[in-house]
């Protein structure tokens, strides 16, 4: 391109290039790209201008050459696909007429901050620095798929919104992408599908006051997502689905404050992950499921109130558990998996009260676990397990035990003293003892030579049956709470 076929915007741009002097078209430093359509010729610059400039651009000795460019309106597709740019390039504040193509490009910097644009193309697109789309505007999609950023990935502030948005063809695309620093996407709004996954961050996510909703059912779809630091999601909004299975975060999973909600579907993912910390609390009850199946978390920073009538916590592992609840507060969520049964859910749980050193609430966990087991036992399982808990609470109340003995015992010994059954034979028979009688029947091992001295008639022997048989119950219900406590430790 010759330089007088350039207009005076153009030879500005043109002429400030070879020394990297910034050229800045705006009338106000706050104005908005937003009317960039309408700006005149005097703005204006062609997109061929813009590559010519990248690939070819005037040189002068002893500079350093780049493209600083504010509040310009860019006419024409701006393709640099599998090009080599080893320019700084900055356009900031920009209206784009069209999307913009660095697929496949090699880039040493690239800042759109604050410019307006129909879409961005740069699956694959290799950045030796930063990527800052920070408060950019896309009326169309971002596709980042593949790209390689060694520096930071900004996106704060940026909206984007396309047409559709679904599973199909996400408004923002980011799966197996590579940054060598965080990926900062404060505040970011979306309308439609994030898809991360399989994306590495050496640094952090951040997602901080983040706005995601969609169309369909994914918001965020992050799977094998790896992080070398945190998730940072504090006070995010989320209309949709967030999936982070099998994701690693060293660090925190921070939601604190957060607002999860896809009502009739999953709200938050984060099964056959690993994790540091996950904070989930001070902000509004979660509307639709909450899957942490089969995940490793270090530290569980859970409020009861955010959890959902969904849980599904099937083989999840924890080390520790805060804020500390009593257990009718924090057994809940263990009901709620789709009416299951898990067992090692009530030992994660009660292994968490152990270490805290709050052995009652320890104990009232594993009774709530015996409990929910007896409700998928056939009938005569139930009806055992009833008897079990009413006598002894499954071995976790043996003071109880203790409390039926003496009642029995009372009864026995009151009924009868007012009428002792008659000896067996009389020349031979002890004086008659009715509470050592009465202790006789109940305990099944220990004789004190009562019972077979004397013989019960008519009702005295329904009653010496019933407190065998009870006997019995008891001293079998206590030996296997024992045994369950014993086994146990």
């Amino acid at each position: 391109m010759e330089i007088d076929e350039l207009t005076p915007a153009e030879r500005t741009v043109w002429e400030a290039f070879p020394k990297g002097r910034p050229v800045d078209f705006r009338r106000t430093p706050d104005e908005s790209a937003a009317d960039g359509a309408g700006w005149g010729p005097e703005r204006t610059v062609r997109a061929e201008v813009l590559r010519a400039l990248l690939l070819d651009g005037p040189e002068e000795r002893g500079e350093v050459a780049a493209l600083k460019v504010a509040g310009a309106r860019i006419t024409g597709v701006t393709d640099l696909r599998y090009a080599t740019v080893d320019r700084v390039v900055r356009l900031s504040d920009c209206s784009f007429d069209e999307v913009l193509d660095v697929s496949g490009t090699q880039l040493k910097y690239l800042n759109l901050s604050g410019s307006h644009l129909p879409g961005l193309a740069g699956a694959r697109v290799r950045v030796d620095g930063g990527l800052r789309l920070t408060g950019c505007r896309f009326r169309g999609r971002v596709r980042l798929g593949g790209a390689q950023i060694a520096g930071a990935l900004y996106l704060e502030d940026a909206e984007i919104t396309a047409d559709g948005g679904g599973r199909e063809d996400p408004v923002l695309q980011l799966h197996q992408v590579t940054v060598g620093e965080d990926l900062c996407a404060s505040r970011l709004r979306t309308r439609g599908e994030i898809r991360l996954n399989g994306a590495t961050i050496s640094g952090s996510l951040r997602l901080e006051e983040a706005r995601l909703s969609s169309p369909g059912d994914f918001v965020l779809d992050a799977e094998a997502l790896e992080v070398g630091a945190n998730v940072l999601g504090r006070r995010l909004a989320a209309d949709g689905r967030i999936d982070l299975r099998g994701a690693r975060i060293p660090g925190r999973l921070d939601l604190l404050y957060s607002r999860l909600s896809n009502p009739g579907g999953t709200a938050l993912r984060a099964s056959s992950c690993v994790i540091g910390e996950v904070w989930l609390r001070e902000g509004e009850t979660m509307r639709g499921r909450l899957n942490l199946r089969r995940s490793q978390i270090e530290h569980l920073d859970l409020a009861p109130e955010m959890l959902p009538d969904q849980v599904r916590l099937l083989d999840l592992t924890y080390t520790s558990l805060t804020p500390h609840e009593p257990p009718e507060r924090r057994l809940p969520m263990l009901e709620r998996d789709e009416d299951t049964f898990d067992p090692h859910g009530y030992e994660q749980l009660t292994a968490v009260y152990r270490r805290t050193g709050d052995d009652h609430a320890a104990r009232l966990v594993q009774l709530a676990k015996q409990r929910h087991h007896r409700t998928t036992l056939p009938w005569y399982g139930r009806l055992w397990g009833r008897v079990q808990d009413a006598t002894v609470g499954y071995g976790f109340r043996p003071m109880r035990a203790l409390g039926w003995l003496l009642s029995l015992l009372a009864v026995g010994s009151v009924a009868f003293a007012l009428d002792a059954p008659p000896p067996l034979k009389a020349d031979e028979a002890p004086t008659f003892d009715a509470v050592f009688y009465t202790l006789d029947l109940l305990l099944p091992v220990i004789s004190f030579g009562q019972e077979a001295a004397f013989a019960p008639r008519g009702w005295q022997q329904a009653l010496a049956h019933v407190l065998v048989l009870t006997g019995w119950i008891l001293a079998t219900t206590v030996v296997a709470g024992v045994t369950r406590t014993v086994s146990r430790q």
